[in-house]
């Protein structure tokens, strides 16, 4: 007898991925300086670790907001009871103004216009919900973050279709690349609603030029269908060019009497660039009424708690705590970046050049044997087992070519980093004296049948 609905037994919340599946290895064994010191370290976790000692002090310095007090006054009863799901007013000014100083100010932010949600996540599957039926398309540019396959398919039944972009540009968006996608979306009869894009990428570590955001708002304009920007690394930007907000490019070019001011959305967070991913608070950015009305009655079934919204109102309405944090949160991530870059190209290892994220796209091809993505596979295998470090491989997210690698700097400490760079050292001095050897035949196992043996196992993790 079939116990469990279609729903919940469907294969596409995109489990099978060796996105996941590296996961899985990852937690049977995990590394610790002390009690698993040749473990495998996590560097398949896009999580900011690196300003945590900034937010400790301000709640040291401000203990009665982690205290439900308000004037030294307990406020415990009207937080436990607070069940509004518009949030509460002073948290949604506070994150608007955050948001807009992240942007450095060239846009504001109206907070009735905002969405609360619980973290990222709901907020995408929540405009999906809004935005299409199952069975239509969103167009996504390839590479791009594997849990979408999760977030935006698997409880609305949206289809993907990837806007693949190439390396001999530097993964930008083409209009030749956006009218291919879209054309592939028709021939497989899928209504196209519209297209979502990350900015800053993820996995890429880049900002959106002036010249894609404009090309993406004619293409949207043209076609009738919405834009999505996830601006939730908008924070994390640490060089140029500066981050140019999808709102900023609207206002400037004029478009807010057009239609097209109502088909745009932002998606933001404070997991990435306030570092809080276990706080759960996300939010929906929109010009158009019908969708925040929709979108609100929708956010009862991922609200953030009320006591998250307290502690975060006072804290971002600190300006002084604020400016502290972002300068010092770029500054952190800067160095951390220029640090894996530099190790890895010591090793012979070149990185996409980037400006923001909590990650590098980094350049493996040369150690393909061939150039397939069953290579690429092998070398993601061997860089799990062998080298023990668990990255993302680049056909998980969805890269046309075998061998790119996403590798994330800032959820463990400098010692930690400074010895993932030290083991991809020495595995590549291994590789470039094993390459000069004769070589033998050897029996390969597919991807297919690797994914059925690891794919049995329980994924815990839901959000990395």
């Amino acid at each position: 007898m079939k116990l469990l609905s279609s729903k919940a037994t469907c294969n596409s919340h995109g489990q099978d991925s060796s996105y996941f599946l590296g996961w899985q290895e990852y937690e049977k064994n995990p590394y610790h300086e002390v009690d698993n010191p040749t473990g495998i370290i996590q560097m398949g976790l896009a999580e900011n670790q690196l300003s945590f000692h900034v937010l400790e002090s301000w709640l040291a310095e401000n203990p009665d907001a982690a205290g439900f007090k308000r004037n030294g006054e307990s406020i415990f009863r009207e937080l436990a009871l607070f069940q509004d799901y518009h949030g509460l007013p002073a948290f949604k000014n506070a994150l608007v103004d955050f948001m807009a100083e992240i942007r450095d100010n060239r846009v504001s932010f109206d907070p009735n216009k905002l969405v609360l949600t619980a973290g990222a996540t709901s907020a995408n599957e929540t405009l999906m919900f809004c935005l299409a039926e199952p069975g239509c398309a969103f167009l996504l540019p390839a590479p791009y973050y594997p849990g979408f396959d999760r977030d935006l398919k698997w409880r609305t039944g949206v289809e993907i279709v990837p806007i693949h972009c190439s390396s001999s540009n530097n993964f930008q968006i083409t209009e030749s690349n956006l009218n291919k996608a879209y054309d592939e979306a028709q021939r497989r009869n899928l209504k196209v609603k519209g297209i979502l894009v990350t900015n800053p990428s993820n996995p890429l570590g880049t900002t959106l030029s002036r010249d894609e955001l404009d090309l993406l708002i004619t293409f949207i304009t043209t076609k009738g269908i919405h834009l999505i920007s996830d601006e939730i690394y908008s924070g994390t930007v640490f060089a140029s060019p500066r981050f140019i907000s999808v709102m900023e490019a609207l206002m400037e070019n004029k478009h807010k009497k057009n239609n097209v001011w109502k088909q745009v959305h932002i998606v933001y967070s404070l997991s990435k660039d306030l570092g809080l991913p276990g706080f759960r608070v996300g939010a929906i950015y929109s010009n158009n009424e019908d969708v925040v009305a929709a979108a609100t009655k929708m956010s009862s079934f991922g609200l953030v708690s009320s006591q998250t919204q307290h502690l975060l109102s006072v804290m971002l309405a600190d300006k002084k705590f604020t400016k502290v944090y972002i300068l010092e949160n770029k500054k952190r991530l800067k160095k951390r970046h220029e640090m894996l870059v530099a190790g890895l190209k010591d090793a012979g290892i070149n990185c996409l050049k980037s400006n923001a994220g909590l990650f590098c796209w980094v350049d493996m091809r040369h150690m393909l044997t061939s150039k397939t993505f069953e290579a690429e596979v092998d070398l993601w295998k061997k860089v799990l087992f062998q080298v023990g470090l668990n990255v993302s491989a680049g056909s998980s997210c969805h890269c046309t070519e075998p061998g790119w690698f996403r590798f994330c700097f800032a959820n463990m400490s400098q010692e930690t980093l400074d010895l993932s760079i030290h083991r991809m050292k020495a595995f590549v001095d291994s590789y470039k004296i094993n390459t000069r050897r004769p070589k033998r035949n050897s029996a390969r196992r597919t991807l297919s049948q690797w994914v059925f043996r690891l794919s049995l196992q329980d994924r815990k993790h839901e959000e990395r």
